[in-house]
């Protein structure tokens, strides 16, 4: 069928490039705005254009005709910002290019201009004073490392108006260093992988605190995790979220429950015991609002379990085997020393590490039904970030590479999965490029193998920064946080 968007090449390139630009600049104080004033985020298909340049939207832009195989512009995007800021608009999550093409590719809206069309995909959130949630919901970071501060980076970034959720405090342990209230803002703002921190950090040693973007952020410190009045901060039925790995078990985790000020613990980790085990996407229904402590499982848990449901749900799986190519952790040992674990205490830099992985047997916590099924074992590799989890697979339906290929991008891009999953369709990406996905994973097509009913499917994930994502995801959801989101029909 003849594609009636698809752009002609212009006659100028860089004209057109300079237009496009202008466009680009344009949105930012509207999606500013809206983000800042109405609690509205602007999206293009999944990817936020909230507090990004003009290169990243424009980058934003681009990225659509990977996975729709068509173009979208700034010239068709720009209209509907523009009569989205007119509009007396509540608070919401809003897909701009999902109603471009829904406008321009797919014929909705047919006898209508746009900005009669954005009324109409709107039109019922104009005057809306529904807030997502009823008042600010207080966050505890407890423990301070490469998750910690990246959740911190998040939470921060997505206060906007401040009607969701606040961080307010991080709990750590004293360092030995006299100014080590400095050097923990310095770790925020700096970041060897993910690079500096988006935005301003100031250090109020009188108040044992850091300002990051205007939030305060309270440090306090304490080695045992039921001794604590947060209300003392101001902080009261806060979410606290357990970074440390320390404790996993409802009785270790019920210690944080002890403190005043505290609501619910939500563990980074996966979860011992009778703890519901949440992969946000995929069974995060069973979260009840009575629950207290959750586990937000492993990284490689949420990498895993998305696409192993899609697949499981289309053409069945019969048994499997994941292999996780992991980035190394901090839990290794920098050089040879001694570790209580076996291999590991060998240098993480200079060694692949053969090890194991639990996430082939959490499956089964999250996907009752394929527990048993599926084997994993897992190989630290000398990179800091970015993993790969390979699933050898028995299906229990035939298909081809390219019917494969195709439903994991409509997966990818349509299901209710498409926060979870992303997909790769170059053949030149490497694990560099992944850095900072908002995705649990990232399909790869290029390297996907199918044999009748034997498939190979390579998944990409960061396993700091995506799986934060996540974390934030059954957040909101533990806070009872609400957005509505448009256009419906997505």
């Amino acid at each position: 069928m003849e594609d009636s968007r698809k752009r002609k090449r212009p006659d100028d390139y860089f004209g057109d490039w300079k237009q496009r630009e202008a466009l680009a600049e344009g949105m930012i104080p509207l999606v500013g705005a809206l983000a800042r004033e109405k609690n509205v985020k602007t999206y293009i298909y999944g990817k936020s254009i909230v507090n990004q340049s003009v290169l990243d939207i424009m980058r934003t832009h681009r990225y659509v005709r990977q996975i729709e195989e068509n173009e979208i512009s700034e010239f068709e995007t720009f209209p509907i910002i523009k009569e989205m800021a007119r509009m007396n608009l509540g608070p919401a999550h809003i897909d701009v290019g999902r109603i471009a093409v829904n406008y321009y590719d797919r014929g909705e809206g047919q006898g209508l201009s746009i900005e009669e069309y954005v009324e109409q995909v709107v039109g019922d959130l104009v005057g809306a004073t529904d807030k997502p949630v009823a008042q600010p919901v207080d966050v505890v970071l407890y423990g301070f490392g490469r998750i910690g501060r990246l959740m911190a980076r998040i939470l921060i970034d997505k206060t906007d108006g401040g009607e969701g959720l606040r961080l307010r405090a991080i709990v750590t342990r004293r360092g030995k260093a006299p100014n080590d209230l400095v050097k923990r803002a310095s770790l925020l703002r700096r970041d060897s992988v993910h690079g500096a921190f988006n935005g301003t950090i100031r250090v109020d040693e009188e108040r044992q605190s850091f300002v990051a973007n205007g939030s305060e952020v309270r440090v306090i410190y304490a080695d045992d995790p039921s001794t604590i009045d947060y209300t003392e901060y101001g902080i009261n039925n806060a979410i606290v979220v357990d970074n440390t790995g320390v404790w996993r078990d409802e009785a270790g985790l019920s210690q944080h429950l002890k403190s005043k000020g505290v609501a619910k613990v939500v563990l980074t980790a996966p979860g011992k015991g009778n703890l519901k085990n949440i992969v946000a996407g995929v069974n995060n229904d069973i979260i009840d609002e009575n629950d207290r402590i959750i586990s937000a499982a492993s990284c490689t848990t949420n990498a895993i379990v998305p696409p192993l449901k899609v697949v499981d749900d289309r053409f069945g799986i019969a048994a499997g085997h994941v292999e996780t190519v992991h980035a190394y952790t901090n839990d290794q040992n920098l050089i040879d020393n001694y570790h209580k674990a076996e291999r590991r205490g060998r240098s993480a830099a200079l060694n692949m590490v053969l090890t194991e992985t639990g996430a082939a047997k959490a499956v089964g916590k999250v996907l009752p039904h394929l527990d048993g099924r599926l084997t994993g074992n897992a190989i630290r590799v000398p990179t800091p970030n970015v993993s790969m989890a390979i699933l050898n697979l028995t299906l229990k339906t035939e298909t081809t590479r390219d019917e494969m290929n195709e439903f994991m991008r409509e997966m990818a891009l349509h299901s209710p999965l498409r926060k979870q999953i992303d997909y790769s369709n170059s053949s030149e990406v490497v694990s560099s490029d992944f850095v900072g996905s908002r995705h649990a994973c990232i399909y790869d097509a290029q390297a996907t193998i199918v044999n009748g009913k034997q498939a190979v499917l390579y998944l990409w994930y960061d396993n700091e920064f995506g799986y934060s994502c996540q974390v934030h995801r059954i957040l909101e959801q533990m806070a009872g946080i609400q957005y509505k989101k448009y256009p419906k029909d997505n």
